[in-house]
């Protein structure tokens, strides 16, 4: 395949960002995407140039880290993370846009690095769970409604990588926010915190500059671990429920 890549450049967060195409020739339709910004770093520093900066880890979609806008998608034509789309997805003589998340709350540390810092100033505003666990129980020993099992697993396979985000047109993070309490909302261990953990969050994640949800819905429709919508309605239930008491 031979394709043409327009990247966004940016050499820090205080200098100002350009579009810059690069052409790539052979590349095989089996490589990930990342694999392909690997062979184009590589013809970049054998010319002379700096390599393009991303974010990357496990490269096995599980770490969240490696998210950027591919042509308007974030993560791209394939409900997936980046590392996990494939040149297949694309055709032979493609023009393909790369840009990082595009959000006040994400600054752009170079490239398309940003600094999803925010994120974890929410989970931190959380607190713990201060019901003593120890070790793992036995499997019977708290019962637990299978229905409400699945929907904290559910909840619990966000991974942070900020797609959400990213595709939100107000730059929301309601549904990582909303996966988050949901996690620990269904679960026993979470009750005690339940309604104070509701209302830091929504405080952080406000703090933090992210935009409000207006169930448009692209969060969820981008989501790779498939985060459902419905947890966004399960946070608001729970904050109204928190403020109505007088909680925070």
């Amino acid at each position: 395949m031979n394709i043409t890549l327009r990247v966004w450049r940016q050499k820090g967060r205080d200098d100002e960002g350009r579009m810059v195409t690069y052409k790539l020739t052979d590349v095989s339709p089996d490589m990930s995407f990342l694999e392909m910004l690997d062979v184009l770093n590589e013809k970049l520093t054998l010319e002379g140039e700096e390599p393009v900066a991303f974010d990357h880890d496990c490269r096995e979609g599980i770490c969240g880290a490696c998210g950027v806008v591919i042509d308007g998608e974030a993560h791209g034509p394939e409900r997936t993370t980046t590392c996990q789309l494939h040149m297949r997805s694309f055709n032979d003589g493609d023009t393909i846009t790369v840009e990082p998340w595009r959000a006040s709350a994400f600054p752009v540390v170079k490239d398309l690095v940003v600094d999803r810092g925010a994120f974890d100033r929410i989970i931190q505003a959380g607190g713990y769970v201060s019901a003593p666990t120890g070790t793992a129980p036995d499997a019977h020993a708290n019962p637990i409604p299978k229905p409400d099992a699945d929907r904290a697993f559910d909840a619990a396979t966000c991974i942070g990588c900020g797609a959400c985000v990213a595709a939100c047109p107000n730059a929301s993070s309601m549904l990582f926010t909303a996966a988050k309490v949901t996690h620990l909302g269904m679960l026993p261990q979470g009750q005690p915190e339940r309604a104070s953990r509701v209302v830091q969050m929504v405080n952080q994640q406000d703090a933090e500059d992210f935009g409000g949800c207006t169930n448009i819905g692209e969060c969820a429709a981008v989501c790779p671990k498939g985060i459902p919508l419905d947890t966004i309605s399960q946070l608001n239930q729970d904050l109204l429920g928190s403020l109505s008491k007088g909680i925070g």
